[in-house]
């Protein structure tokens, strides 16, 4: 299976996974659980196909310009829709896939320099460490920056343990790059890593079951991603950045102003 074959499948789940989210009051219970859980699929591969493209990219330097500024774009994005868009509850939401897939790229670069050359891998983990200590401390210098929520800083000055998946998620790619050619031990990783979603998902703070825990759901994308063949297939470079922000607003709007 190829690397664009893996993206169509990512995608159509997405879509499915938004219509659940979005159209959640709408639909019946269990099929708007049913497609948040085939939902639970979709970063995992996304997650996968950005490594593998970033094994292979010509250029990693515009690789990541390329997923940085679609973050800068979502950010602003989300602060379009909801000052001229407001609703009540969650609203738009926050979508920022490229948050997350610029740091799993930033930290591969990080330990790839080290292997290399460990003067180089020391300059770039302090430069990410830099730009952590940025996160805190700019809203002390730029005043305005206090007006607006950690998901909106982070898209500007990213944040590994604030970004839409969060850190562990970031680690889970580090492993598909690093791993990749190790299958079996990959394989026992990201199962390892479902389970601890699950419990995760499943307990609350005092340690009592608490909802139907779904983001486990997303072991199923791993037969997918065993099946991938390493060959690239057709390349839509650019089509997802376009599609992302417009599907969702679309399902956004469709589910808060035309079937309310």
């Amino acid at each position: 299976m190829s690397i664009f074959a893996l993206k169509c499948i990512a995608l159509y789940l997405m879509v499915l996974d938004h219509i659940g989210l979005y159209f959640e009051s709408y639909m019946p219970y269990g099929l708007s659980m049913a497609l948040r859980i085939l939902g639970r699929m979709s970063y995992p591969l996304f997650l996968f196909c950005m490594t593998q493209g970033y094994r292979h990219t010509r250029s990693r330097k515009k690789y990541l310009l390329r997923l940085y500024l679609g973050s800068l774009f979502m950010t602003g994005f989300i602060l379009f829709v909801d000052a001229f868009f407001p609703t009540e509850g969650m609203g738009y939401g926050y979508h920022n896939i490229f948050l997350s897939l610029f740091l799993v790229g930033i930290l591969i670069s990080t330990i790839e320099a080290f292997q290399k050359d460990r003067k180089t891998g020391l300059i770039m983990t302090g430069c990410v460490f830099v730009s952590q200590l940025l996160y805190y401390i700019a809203p002390d210098f730029l005043p305005v920056l206090r007006h607006y929520s950690g998901d909106v800083r982070t898209g500007i000055m990213p944040n590994l343990a604030l970004n839409e998946y969060g850190l562990m998620f970031i680690i889970l790619g580090l492993c598909m790059y690093f791993l990749w050619e190790k299958k079996e031990v990959f394989t026992v990783v990201y199962l390892l890593f479902c389970i601890a979603q699950y419990s995760e998902e499943a307990l609350n703070l005092n340690g009592e079951f608490s909802e139907f825990p779904t983001q486990w759901f997303m072991v199923l994308a791993l037969p997918l991603i065993l099946r991938y063949n390493g060959k690239r297939g057709r390349s839509f470079k650019y089509f997802f950045y376009i599609f992302y922000p417009a599907h969702t607003f679309l399902l956004f709007y469709l589910g808060n102003f035309v079937w309310k």
